[in-house]
């Protein structure tokens, strides 16, 4: 897959593919050795070339902000196949899909089911961690399979909350 990232007034075409179930980046022309690992919604370990990074990516507001070794960046990617196919709305994840825990807390309420058809974005989960409610939301459209967590439960960060098919 190619990509065009635009980075303030920098633009990148980015080339992806996997070979041998490895990922290979070609960076402007330029072949980059990168391994990345989503270790919980939107929170990626990355290591490229040796050197290992914490990457932050939060897609909310209409926009995409990446944090990187203290430092953020306002992002767009610029992938007309994309543009074309979901119009401006939100990119989904695809495939079978585990709705980890952001932090630790206590689930107060439980807003779908096991069976239950959700749309991306839908509120699965709420959790409540220092006297705040977080909405744990689908990544993607699809039917619930599990749901592993009850109203009362305690969770820990990075604990299945349910599974999206």
């Amino acid at each position: 897959m190619k990509i065009e990232i635009k980075l303030r007034d920098l633009k990148r075409t980015v080339e992806i593919s996997r070979t041998d179930g490895a990922l290979r980046f070609v960076v402007d022309g330029r072949s980059l050795d990168a391994d990345p690992v989503e270790i919980a919604p939107g929170i990626y370990s990355i290591l490229i070339e040796g050197q290992s990074f914490e990457a932050r990516v939060d897609t909310t507001g209409g926009g995409l902000r990446v944090s990187v070794a203290g430092r953020e960046y306002a992002a767009q990617i610029v992938d007309p196949r994309q543009r074309n196919r979901y119009r401006g709305g939100a990119i989904e994840a695809e495939g079978r899909q585990q709705v980890i825990a952001p932090m630790p807390g206590k689930v107060v309420r439980v807003l779908a089911a096991a069976g239950d058809v959700v749309e991306a974005g839908k509120g699965l989960v709420v959790i409540e961690a220092m006297k705040m409610q977080n909405e744990v939301r689908s990544p993607k459209s699809g039917t619930i399979e599990r749901m592993l967590v009850a109203e009362g439960q305690a969770v820990n960060s990075g604990d299945v909350l349910a599974v999206v098919v």
